[in-house]
């Protein structure tokens, strides 16, 4: 189990340290250039989490489990600390304390993201991470409001004469709007709602709209580089949403074979 233990807080903190030091970059980029303590600010968690995304390369499946017990406490903290920031800035813009180009709910998302690293840490070192039934339903609840989210963001950013991405952006906003209030749904019939058939096909539903998804924001994130659309979307950040894309069809895939399993 000590094995499980390092190997598990190692992928999440190598995964989610380097989206936390993308999310710092992405808001200083948001503000006005007179924003200073923020953008400062910025920085700082920026190198934070840079740091702490190279020591978590360092370790390896080897590692002592108390040195990555005490190093999981450490990322938690510095998370704990980002999360507030993120509020506070979305504080501030929602009371128009600042202007600039974050929009409130890209803040608000950011700072899910970051409630829920800082609790993935916890379960790991306290023991406690959610059992298959409870995880299916609690991963599919997060990752689709975030996989939302990301739909809507790239239909305001992408230029309104690319009619047809911003068009296929809509229609993956309403998909996944439409997924979420169903995993709610299930989420609310808890726990008779957590049979082997009913969870077996909400995975598959899932996944398959989920592999729709990621190749769009793939599609999207090549030709952004390679400046073949009209966006203002930085390539960082179309590379971004696509890797969260493919980390939650992996959470997806482990979950359908541990139902699998379970038969």
């Amino acid at each position: 189990m000590t094995d499980v233990f390092v190997d598990r807080s190692l992928e999440e903190i190598r995964f989610w340290s380097r989206i936390m030091k993308e999310h710092s970059l992405f808001l200083k980029l948001g503000f006005n250039c007179d924003d200073t303590k923020l953008i400062n600010e910025a920085d700082r968690f920026y190198s934070i989490f840079e740091d702490i995304e190279n020591r978590a390369l360092a370790f390896t499946s080897d590692t002592d489990p108390q040195q990555i017990y005490e190093f999981n406490q450490v990322v938690s903290n510095a998370v704990s600390h980002i999360w507030a920031f993120k509020r506070h800035v979305l504080g501030l813009i929602i009371r128009c304390k600042i202007l600039g180009n974050n929009f409130p709910l890209l803040v608000d998302h950011v700072s899910r993201e970051a409630a829920y690293f800082r609790k993935r840490l916890t379960q790991l070192n306290t023991g406690t991470l959610d059992p298959l039934p409870d995880a299916v339903i609690n991963e599919n609840v997060f990752f689709l409001r975030i996989m939302a989210d990301h739909a809507k963001f790239i239909n305001h950013l992408l230029d309104p004469s690319e009619r047809k991405l911003v068009e296929q952006a809509r229609d993956f906003s309403h998909d996944f709007d439409q997924l979420l209030f169903q995993a709610q749904d299930l989420d609310s019939m808890r726990p008779q709602s957590q049979t082997q058939p009913l969870l077996d096909q909400f995975v598959d539903q899932n996944r398959v709209s989920v592999r729709q998804l990621r190749d769009f924001k793939k599609t999207a994130r090549d030709l952004i580089e390679a400046c073949r659309i009209k966006s203002i979307i930085p390539p960082l950040l179309a590379d971004h949403v696509f890797r969260e894309a493919s980390h939650f069809l992996e959470i997806l895939d482990s979950f359908e074979i541990a139902l699998s399993s379970a038969k």
